[in-house]
């Protein structure tokens, strides 16, 4: 590589000019030697669908190259094709300069990449360690035959949990960890495999701040050392906080690159929706009325490190919300209200009757809906269809006599897709061809089809770009008019005190505060959310 330092910023930001978009490819080609990774000209279609129009990425060595998007406009369709999960239809990949055929990920792995995928595929029966060596396990001799070294993948997947600051025990089951923790163990893993390139997509959408933190000091010490990052998110702060370049994609093509410094966040937003988009949240009346939808006393679960003694009421037309940092035990009890966990004790009402709620059918016919926050886990059927996902909690509506009227639930599904904006072709498209928020979309969906008084909506936006979110927040402030009641848990601050008319906030299993929406700050929020130590002791 040749040139000064700043001769070289200077043709990055020259060559990274969006304007000059259409002749980059030309210049590019005398310099790739200045590039860890690029791609050129990626295509890629799907039955119905053109994922991937031309596009073009190139990462420089040692920086965290920020890919940004609506969901929908390519982002991980292109990692996958990089990464050899999806075989692309033209195009081409240089690594250091040198084009590069990626048959597979076993490929990948071997030519120094890693990726830390946006839906998790844990083993949850395996341990720790055995997740993370998955593929590559070390072996020893044990006679005349080869056995996995145990010993050894153990001490090495504490060596590489340690540096990624999460004292877990490797040969605990990863199935006793929350959807956090199993996101920090996968970058632990990309961490471990020593690549040149790690790709994270969306690495931070289950992670508490302190996580978050821990995540940082790894990248900028991967930096430090020469590694290059593809860092995928919709958190405007993190991109400022991390990044170094960023590439917007919209609808499957390539909009354009910059130098993180030389754009605005408005203006990174006007390139991803192809609109300015002025406000965040839309504006929150209070729709709320005296009466009680939900009424849950002293409830506690059957498991002894769990939710305890939780009680709370939920208004008609209210948006309730839950904060709190990861293993507050929100989600347990929501799923508990709503039927996927067991209770020792305690008591729901639904609309002043007192509810036994054994299984999740039992609150569907409460009128209860539930969106999970683990979208792939237990949210979407990924083999079915979209027409499928969408009336699966809500075919007794469209039965007669024993038979489904497939043009009933074609007519709701038309209209669920035209109304939530869901990028597919049909509804008869595979929902795990979708992005994940369009996936999102279809989950909600599902629920608006069953048509519940009470809708629990757990991380609702998780993984969501901002132009989705405020469809999604939107659609809230339309169901609370028309006298629905929602409960939202998230982990994003700025969410709970823009949505919510009030909020309530746990920690280790213990409602330990509850404030107005008006009234709500971070910092009082935070104040409750570590109200107790670990031990179970309150903070004074």
């Amino acid at each position: 590589m040749s040139g000064t330092p700043g001769s070289l910023n200077l043709k990055l930001k020259k060559i990274c000019h969006p304007e000059m978009r259409g002749s980059v490819s030309e210049r590019s080609f005398g310099m790739a030697e200045q590039y860890r990774l690029e791609m050129r000209g990626v295509k890629k279609t799907f039955p119905g669908v053109k994922a991937l129009d031309g596009v073009n990425l190139r990462v420089r060595p040692g920086t965290v190259h920020a890919l940004m998007g609506e969901n929908g406009a390519g982002k991980s369709t292109l990692m996958k094709c990089l990464f050899g999960i999806y075989k692309m239809d033209e195009g081409e990949v240089y690594i250091d300069g040198v084009k590069t055929e990626i048959a597979n990920p076993d490929d990948a792995l071997h030519k120094g990449l890693a990726m830390v995928h946006q839906e998790l595929q844990p083993i949850p029966e395996r341990s720790i360690a055995e997740n993370m060596y998955l593929g590559r396990y070390p072996m020893k001799n044990y006679g005349p035959v080869k056995v996995v070294d145990h010993a050894t993948m153990n001490k090495e997947a504490e060596k590489w949990l340690r540096d990624v600051k999460m004292d877990f025990d490797p040969k605990a089951k990863l199935g006793t960890l929350s959807i956090g923790q199993m996101q920090s163990v996968e970058i632990a893993k990309a961490v471990s495999q020593s690549a040149n390139l790690v790709i994270l997509d969306e690495p931070t959408s289950s992670l508490t701040d302190n996580e978050v933190e821990a995540l940082f000091r790894i990248i900028r010490d991967l930096k430090s050392r020469g590694v290059s990052m593809i860092y995928i998110s919709h958190k405007m702060a993190e991109i400022r906080q991390i990044s170094d370049d960023i590439t917007i994609m919209r609808d499957g093509t390539y909009v354009g690159t910059w130098a993180i410094e030389d754009i605005s966040d408005e203006e990174i937003v006007k390139q991803m929706v192809g609109r300015e988009l002025n406000n965040v949240y839309p504006p929150k009346d209070d729709y709320r009325t005296d009466e009680t939808v939900l009424k849950v006393s002293h409830l506690t679960s059957i498991l002894p490190n769990s939710f305890k003694d939780c009680s709370f009421e939920l208004k008609k037309g209210e948006i309730l919300g839950f904060g709190g940092l990861v293993g507050a035990q929100r989600t347990e009890l929501m799923e508990a209200i709503f039927g996927m966990r067991h209770i020792e004790s305690g008591t729901v009402e639904i609309l002043g009757k007192e509810t036994h709620i054994k299984r999740p059918q039992d609150a569907i016919n409460s009128s209860v809906g539930m969106i999970t926050e683990d979208r792939r886990g237990n949210g979407i059927f990924g083999c079915l269809s979209i027409d499928d996902n969408t009336a699966i909690a809500s075919y007794k509506n469209y039965t007669h006599m024993g038979k489904i009227n497939k043009k009933e639930v074609d007519a709701v599904v038309k209209d669920s897709i035209a109304k939530l904006k869901i990028k597919t072709p049909s509804g008869k498209t595979l929902i795990q061809s979708l992005s994940g928020g369009n996936q999102q979309k279809v989950i909600i969906a599902r629920w608006l089809a069953n048509n519940p008084d009470i809708l629990i909506m757990d991380e609702p936006t998780r993984g969501i770009d901002v132009g989705a979110k405020y469809e999604i927040y939107q659609i809230m402030i339309d169901l609370v008019k028309q006298g629905k009641s929602i409960i939202m848990i998230s982990s994003e601050m700025p969410e709970l005190i823009g949505m919510s008319n009030r909020i309530i906030v746990m920690c280790n299993g213990h409602i330990t505060g509850e404030v107005e929406g008006e009234d709500a700050t971070q910092e009082k929020i935070m104040s409750f959310a570590t109200k107790f130590t670990l031990s179970g002791k309150e903070n004074k």
